[in-house]
């Protein structure tokens, strides 16, 4: 049995997290801290678990071996460094920092202490992701002249962040809008599917739809110039009703696209894929990020985790497109 904490309660998936956590026989929660008092003592009772007065009271119980960051954006720089610190496996819910400096502080802090760290780009197990990704490594797309990836919901028009999850529409809190709230798993598909390249230069156009968060934004295109051929786009909104295509991957060899969640896959060097019907030729899916953090600290090995590098440089890339939005202009990501 792996004790651990959870600790800030603010974001919106900690319902979701909650219910993973109830369904596992080898997790147990054993305290709960929030700087909103009532808040920690909801999901505390929800858990079966004792309120912590405090984040120090977490990090000096030599018990819990990990902790589960579900805080306002803001506060991440501290308890990050601190849980890190006090040598704790950390799930950080993305994005990892409000800006490129302090993502790369906690960052580094994670691994000067040589902890386990996982963030919540679950969008790397998907069975489709995972196939492209492996096509790509092994070069069957030839040349990739672009790639694009789409993640959006209806969270504004729905009124997800009227009311509790009010912070997340604040970006003095949450470091970002819609945009980046949802475009950095996009961020994330395409960064990973094609490697880790070097991004050159990015840039954004953002905007609010709805105005019903004042001036956030709530949906924007993002573009990336990486070392070499490629050129990267993306979709990021809370104000869509559909998203029918989701991925999209060309190059010299072959074109992949993802529509309604069914791979389009066109090749002349790999036999069947016409591109005509579904490509169902792929690997298992994997469980959801959080699950993988969890079998990791349970000591199950060989677990894929997101590193605190590659969750940095997605902070990184992202500031870069909101500054290239604001400036309307290319900007050079303040990566390390």
């Amino acid at each position: 049995m792996v004790h651990v904490a959870l600790v800030g309660c603010a974001h919106i998936h900690t319902p979701g997290f909650i219910k993973r956590l109830q369904a596992r026989p080898d997790v147990r929660v054993k305290s709960v801290w929030d700087h909103d008092r009532a808040r920690a003592e909801k999901r505390a009772t929800e858990l079966g678990a004792e309120v912590a007065p405090e984040p120090q009271a977490v990090w000096e119980d030599g018990e819990v071996a990990a902790v589960i960051i579900c805080s306002e954006t803001e506060r991440h720089g501290e308890l990050v460094t601190a849980g890190a610190a006090a040598g704790k496996h950390l799930f950080v819910e993305k994005p990892l920092g409000m800006k490129a400096a302090d993502a790369y502080e906690m960052a580094e802090a994670i691994e000067r202490a040589g902890v386990l760290f996982q963030t919540g780009y679950f969008m790397r197990g998907n069975a489709v992701n995972r196939f492209l990704k492996e096509e790509i490594e092994r070069g069957a797309f030839g040349v990739i002249t672009r790639i694009r990836a789409s993640v959006v919901h209806a969270g504004s028009l729905r009124g997800w962040f009227d009311t509790e999850w009010r912070w997340m529409a604040d970006p003095a809190q949450a470091g970002l809008g819609g945009f980046g709230d949802l475009g950095t798993h996009a961020l994330d598909l395409l960064l990973w599917m094609s490697g880790e390249p070097e991004v050159e230069s990015a840039t954004a156009s953002i905007g609010s739809a709805t105005g019903r968060y004042g001036d956030v934004d709530e949906y924007g295109e993002g573009m990336l110039r990486y070392a070499g051929s490629t050129v990267a786009t993306l979709a990021a909104g809370w104000v869509d009703l559909a998203n029918p295509v989701q991925t999209l991957v060309a190059g010299t060899k072959a074109h992949a696209l993802v529509l309604n969640g069914k791979l389009y896959l066109k090749s002349d060097d790999i036999e069947g894929a016409t591109g005509e019907e579904p490509w169902t030729q792929l690997p298992e899916q994997l469980p959801h990020a959080f699950e993988l953090f969890l079998d990791a600290v349970s000591g199950k090995e060989g677990v894929p985790l997101v590193t605190p590098r590659e969750a940095a440089v997605r902070s990184a890339v992202m500031e870069a497109m909101y500054e290239g939005a604001a400036r309307r202009e290319w900007v050079s990501p303040r990566v390390r």
